[in-house]
């Protein structure tokens, strides 16, 4: 799964370039009867929630093409929070 994780983030990170943004994690969880893709982002500068939905709006093809999870689950892209380096 590890492997299959690094392609998919390969992929988006690709697709999200042109966007200068850059995948910063991608994790499968489960919580409940629930499985959650967690795909964090992270820019420069931050991403506004504008941003987040374009960024899905591109990785949810590539995550559906590419479905490498049987079971069903929950796409949820979010932004690197920012620190204030204190």
């Amino acid at each position: 799964m590890e492997n299959k994780l690094k392609d998919l983030e390969k992929k988006v990170n690709e697709a999200l370039k042109s966007m200068h943004i850059i995948v910063s994690s991608i994790e499968i969880k489960e919580e409940k009867k629930y499985k959650f893709l967690t795909i964090e982002l992270d820019k420069v500068g931050g991403i506004d929630l504008d941003t987040i939905v374009e960024a899905t709006n591109i990785i949810n093809p590539i995550v559906d093409k590419y479905d490498f999870i049987e079971d069903s689950y929950i796409l949820d892209v979010i932004s690197k929070e920012q620190g204030d380096g204190k």
